[in-house]
This record gives structure tokens, sequence and C-alpha cells, in this order.
């Protein structure tokens, strides 16, 4: 369902992404790990289409994304780090103007409103400003706007900075939950025990290069660690020495 041939992505003489190979099938929770500046989120723009790669290609549901942008962008559900939302908006007339964004009829959308916002613990800000909501909140309001179009493909850069508990345990069982269902999954994370926890397959990206790629069983066996977070130091201490 992703697809990443040869990407790589330069500016000037700094190498953010060189090379990227990757295929990450349906219904698969992928997650990707690396130190700060490794390349991650800039991998994540390239295969959303936010950026241009100087190399490579990037498929979406086997569609070219960028011989066919919008189409491979109906798949796509996107979550940044820091999510752009519209302050002035209620939560309800947020999530309206994303289905009018998907072009979507207005009994899908109102049906998803009342489904999504119960699943997220909404209902009672349905009518508040999106400026009012704290972090959390707004987090949850990102989740459901971007499952209100059913998106096949979901793209997560750190799906659980600055959240509570309980809504870190939410976000955590909905995405093992749609990935069973056969939603393709591609999340960025620092948190390592998070990748331990949900993931199906964990890639390792450092300066701009993939260093290891497979289940958590397998990077133990090839790294000679024990867990996730000794295959990670084993892997990107470099980084840090010196």
């Amino acid at each position: 369902m992703i697809s990443a041939a040869n990407l790589s992505k330069h500016y000037g003489d700094l190498v953010a992404v060189e090379n990227l190979n990757l295929d990450v099938p349906a219904g698969q929770l992928f997650c990707f790990l690396g130190p700060n500046g490794a390349g991650k989120t800039t991998s994540i723009k390239m295969m959303t289409g936010l950026l241009k790669p100087r190399t490579g290609r990037v498929t979406i549901c086997g569609i070219d994304i960028a011989v066919d942008p919008i189409a491979a962008k109906l798949k796509i559900g996107y979550i940044p780090d820091m999510p752009y939302l519209y302050d002035r908006l209620t939560t309800t007339e947020f999530f309206r103007f994303t289905g009018e964004i998907y072009d979507l009829e207005r009994d899908r959308v109102e049906a998803q409103l009342e489904e999504q916002f119960k699943t997220f613990s909404l209902l009672e800000y349905r009518n508040v400003l999106v400026k009012d909501l704290s972090h959390g909140l707004r987090q949850r309001l990102v989740y459901a706007a971007t499952f209100l179009h059913a998106p096949e493909v979901l793209f997560i850069d750190e799906p659980l900075v600055g959240l509570d508990p309980y809504t870190i345990r939410l976000i955590k069982d909905l995405l093992i939950e749609r990935a069973r269902g056969g939603m393709t999954i591609f999340l960025t994370t620092h948190i390592l025990a998070l990748a331990q926890d949900i993931a199906d397959r964990i890639g390792i990206i450092l300066k701009g290069r993939v260093v290891a790629l497979g289940s958590l069983d397998e990077l133990i066996a090839q790294s000679d660690g024990h867990d996730l977070e000794s295959v990670f130091l084993n892997l990107t201490s470099s980084e840090y020495e010196g």
C-alpha cells in the first residue's frame, strides 16, 4: 500500500534522506525510529506529497503520487507532529469543514460526527471553539477529522506528544484496531516503548539512511540486543558520541 523506491532528499550539502527503499503492505503497522534530524519527518513529507524528492518514486495504493497526487492523497490520512487547526471554528464546524474538503455527502459527515466524537470523547465539546481546547482535546479532534474520509493509508508523525495517559491508551488501541481492519499505518516516534508495544515492523533511520528493518524479534537477532532500546542504542550510538 506504501512503496518508496530510491527516495532521496538533499538540502544543499545536507543529506536528509538517501536512497530510501521501503514497502509497507496493507494492514501493517510500521514504526519509523531515529534520532532527531535522522530524516523521519522528511520521509513522511515526501511520501505524502508535501515535499518533492530529489530522486525516487512513491506509490500509494498503486498510485504514483507525483503522477496523480489528488487520487493518491484521497487514500491518505496525515497527522503531523504539530497539526494546524482553525481556531475560530467550533469542533463541529471544523469536522464539517473537513468533510467539505473531501466532498463527502452531508449525511455521511453527520453520521461520522456522532461516531467519531463519541469515540474520542468530544461530544460535550461539540460547540467549543478550537482555540479553547487543551492540547489533548485538539489532538483527539485531529484524529476524529482524519478518520472521516476512511483513509486506506495513515501517516502519523509523533502520535503521542503531550497526550495524557487516557488519550495515549485510546490512540494505541485505535491504531492497533485499524491496522487489524486493513488500514496501512506508518508512524514516526521517539517513544521506543510505543514501537515495541504496537509495531508489526520497525525501521531505524540514521543520517538519512535506513540501518535496520524488520520485526522486533528480527532486529534483536540482527543487532545482538535484548530489547528495542538496546537495539536502537547499538545502531545509533555514533550519533551521540564525540
